[in-house]
């Protein structure tokens, strides 16, 4: 186990804190640690009449257009399901009466500390009224039957780790019982 020597913040925003650390290794040697902290997120998939729902929208990072299952950041202390529901409500305007906990998922593991909160959407409904989503955020709604999904994912077509590991879970409880 490695033991924190140094901690200095690097960068303070809004959704990551990144810090560069010194740490003492198992063999007594002093390493440096970039590490980004992060509040973590929240994934639902959400199944509609053998369909996953998806949503395309613009990724700056990349720089391109992806596919993903809804999803989106926590608050600081915010409950997970209750972020889970409100992100599904304004990126597709369902609900759920319940959700079910996949897994939790960490995308980088080698410098950030955000988990991302898997879960699966029980028995969706379309809300009348849905809460209205972020004013920076433009989203498309897709209907994508889960095999069609699945050779996207075998094809390289899905990048997103948590949509993939989504896709993956819907497949299987389609086709192994």
């Amino acid at each position: 186990m490695e033991k924190k020597v140094e901690s200095q913040v690097i960068y303070n925003g809004k959704i990551i804190t990144v810090y560069k650390d010194k740490v003492e290794c198992p063999n007594k040697k002093i390493a440096t640690r970039e590490i980004v902290r992060h509040h973590g997120g929240v994934g639902i998939l959400v199944v509609v009449d053998d369909c996953i729902v998806l949503v395309k929208q613009f990724r700056y990072a990349y720089n391109k257009d992806t596919l993903e299952i809804p999803a989106g950041k926590l608050e600081k202390g915010e409950e997970v399901s209750l972020a889970g529901k409100r992100e599904l409500e304004e990126e597709t305007g369902y609900s759920c009466k319940d959700m079910r906990l996949i897994n939790e998922i960490y995308p980088t593991t080698g410098y950030c500390d955000e988990i991302i909160h898997l879960y699966q959407a029980i028995d969706p409904f379309k809300v009348e009224n849905p809460l209205e989503g972020d004013e920076d955020e433009f989203i498309d709604l897709i209907y994508m039957p889960i095999d069609e999904a699945y050779k996207k994912v075998i094809n390289n077509e899905i990048h997103d780790s948590k949509t993939i590991i989504a896709i993956m879970k819907a497949y299987t409880d389609k086709y192994i019982k």
